[in-house]
Parts: C-alpha cells; sequence; structure tokens
C-alpha cells in the first residue's frame, strides 16, 4: 500500500467512495452525498484542511485520513474512511503514521476523533490507534431523527516544538 498526500484531482474518486460509505449510513456522521468540489474543500484545500493523506493500492485510492482544526489551538480532528467495497484490509492502520508525523510537525497536542456511538469498527480502529476516550455527545439526532451517541477519543501527540519566528 502506498500513502500520499491528497490533491485535488483525487477529489472526485475520494468523494465516490466517501459517498458510498454515506449511502449505506451507519458509520460516519455525514449523511447528506457530497460533490466532489465540496468534498474537495473539506478534506484536500478548503480553509479547514490541514493535510490529508491517500492510501493506494493497485492504482486505486482505498482510503483517506485528514486533520482539519486550527493548529495554535492545539488540536486537529481526524476523519477516517476506506473503501467499502473491494474492502482493503490495513488502509487505515497504514494511514495514521503519516497523519500523525504531520500533527507533530504542525506542533498538534491532541488529534480528536468524534465516531458514532454505532460504529463499533471506527470505535476499534481509533482504540487500536492509541486514542483514549474523554467525551461522549448524547442522543445527537440523526436526520431521520433517531438519536445516536457520538464517543469522542483523542490522541495525544508527541509534538516538536515549532521554531521561533525570525524577526
Amino acid at each position: 500500500m502506498h500513502i500520499r498526500r491528497a490533491v485535488s484531482a483525487d477529489a472526485e474518486e475520494l468523494c465516490s467512495l466517501l459517498n458510498e460509505i454515506i449511502l449505506a449510513g451507519g458509520t460516519t456522521a455525514l449523511e447528506t452525498p457530497l460533490t466532489a468540489a465540496e468534498f474537495a474543500d473539506w478534506f484536500i484545500d478548503g480553509e479547514f484542511p490541514l493535510v490529508c493523506y491517500v492510501a493506494e493500492h493497485d492504482r486505486s485510492l482505498v482510503g483517506f485520513q485528514s486533520l482539519s482544526g486550527d493548529p495554535p489551538k492545539g488540536y486537529a480532528d481526524i476523519a477516517t474512511f476506506a473503501r467499502m467495497s473491494p474492502k482493503i484490509s490495513g488502509a487505515g492502520s497504514a494511514l495514521f503514521p503519516a497523519t500523525r508525523a504531520a500533527a507533530e510537525e504542525l506542533g498538534l497536542e491532541f488529534i480528536n476523533a468524534t465516531i458514532r456511538a454505532d460504529n463499533v469498527g471506527g470505535l476499534a480502529y481509533y482504540a487500536k490507534m492509541g486514542f483514549e476516550p474523554y467525551d461522549r455527545l448524547i442522543q445527537v439526532p440523526l436526520l431521520d431523527g433517531r438519536p445516536v451517541d457520538r464517543v469522542k477519543k483523542r490522541f495525544k501527540v508527541d509534538a516538536k516544538p515549532r521554531p521561533a519566528p525570525t524577526v
């Protein structure tokens, strides 16, 4: 599996991957499919994305992981998605070292993950990566009105100090 930074040209294929997950339901808090332009803005080159990595396998994008947020506040939110069909095992695990290294370079203190409580695979993935629970949002309604808790987990980043600005 090859890991690299996402570029705008990846937006259409990654958007398709994400929309398949959204339409299947049950794992992501996102409930409305995105356009490729929205995807690029949210995850690759908009105002809030800090970094986005893709996992490639046999010339196909099989997953992506992004960090979005405000580094001066010391944390960023992570989003991780892997292709449902055909499923390629290990995409998320392969992506996290690059994302973690980027978080260190950005000087982040924590990476935050907010996972639907009914997303057993997502909860297990973030636990495996070393994320620890710290909060829970109770009964957040889905678009259809069903309430689903959100589990908030965070990963302590061993951040490297940022160099002092030159004057």
